[in-house]
């Protein structure tokens, strides 16, 4: 077992871990941080993303050990301090980005990571960065519109598919 400490959502944690435990598996086992989700463990779906120093990382894939004094976020942290959603988490309620659930927390975290990097995507690169992760309910439209609408752009003019 070896000792981790990282920052989790602003928070100092530690906790005594396997080399071989996932960063996914310390988030929802070690801390209860369970939404992140892990779908498919072979980093296919996306379900598991979280950010790692800034950087979207899909957590089923990265070692804790390997993330010792790292600043992580998770869907958990993407809300306002005063509790209320942040500004993609509210963009997929307006725009009903969401169905089921089960992906949402993944496609929220690389959505706000690609507005980190691009503040005003177009409608072409929403969907290339967004190629890792995998929704089997909505069909995309309405997730496509959740981040260019959290981007501030207006999408009263894009029509439903």
């Amino acid at each position: 077992m070896t000792k981790v400490t990282m920052t989790v959502n602003g928070a100092t944690v530690s906790g005594e871990v396997e080399g071989r435990t996932l960063l996914s598996s310390f988030l929802r086992e070690g801390l209860a941080l369970t939404g992140t989700h892990v779908g498919c463990d072979t980093s296919q779906c996306g379900a598991c993303v979280v950010h790692v120093d800034g950087k979207a990382v899909k957590s089923c894939t990265a070692f804790a050990v390997d993330l010792d004094g790292a600043s992580v976020t998770t869907i958990e942290g993407m809300a306002n301090a005063d509790g209320s959603l942040g500004v993609v988490q509210q963009a997929f309620q307006d725009h009903h980005g969401l169905q089921c659930g089960f992906c949402t927390p993944g496609m929220v975290m690389s959505a706000a990571a690609l507005l980190a990097e691009n503040s005003k995507p177009t409608e072409a690169e929403v969907r290339h960065y967004l190629e890792g992760n995998i929704c089997r309910c909505t069909g995309y439209h309405n997730i496509i519109k959740a981040v260019l609408a959290a981007s501030g752009q207006d999408v009263s003019g894009i029509a439903a598919e």
